[in-house]
């Protein structure tokens, strides 16, 4: 079920302090498990919560019709409809598909006051929201490409 809600930044904070919305399932794997079927770059980044250097997918620079699924459990995250050039070097997005897909959790790592935002089914890093982006939203989700699988319109 798509929840056509436009989320914005006082929900953003509450889904972070006070808890997420339930996903509409969960994929759970040992650190063992996702390493077997994940590249050590895609590992990094989704597992460990690390970050790719900036401008180091092409994925960002890619507009075309289709949407963004989890690179770990294939769960649809982002529609190309909400996708920007942020001219930050990550894919950017105003939005989630659904308000149940994408997790929020604060981020006090680096000297930093951040929110993180994760897979809401399997819990895989996908990087982080910022009140900064365009209307309606004013929302901008920077994620690594790595933690992303582009699935391409077929209709």
């Amino acid at each position: 079920m798509n929840e056509t809600v436009t989320i914005k930044w006082p929900d953003v904070l509450g889904f972070a302090k006070k808890g997420n919305p339930q996903p509409p399932r969960r994929v759970e794997k040992t650190d063992e498990e996702w390493s077997s079927v994940l590249s050590q770059d895609v590992f990094y980044v989704t597992r460990k919560k690390g970050t790719e250097r900036a401008f180091s997918s092409e994925l960002c620079g890619i507009f075309t019709p289709g949407e963004y699924a989890c690179i770990c459990c294939s769960t649809p995250l982002f529609n190309s409809n909400e996708k920007f050039d942020s001219g930050t070097g990550w894919p950017s997005f105003t939005q989630p598909v659904q308000l149940n897909t994408v997790a929020y959790h604060m981020d006090m790592t680096h000297g930093m006051k951040r929110i993180e935002v994760t897979c809401n089914v399997c819990d895989s890093h996908l990087g982080h929201v910022f009140p900064d982006g365009p209307s309606p939203s004013g929302l901008r989700y920077c994620i690594n490409a790595l933690s992303l699988n582009k699935i391409s319109k077929t209709k």
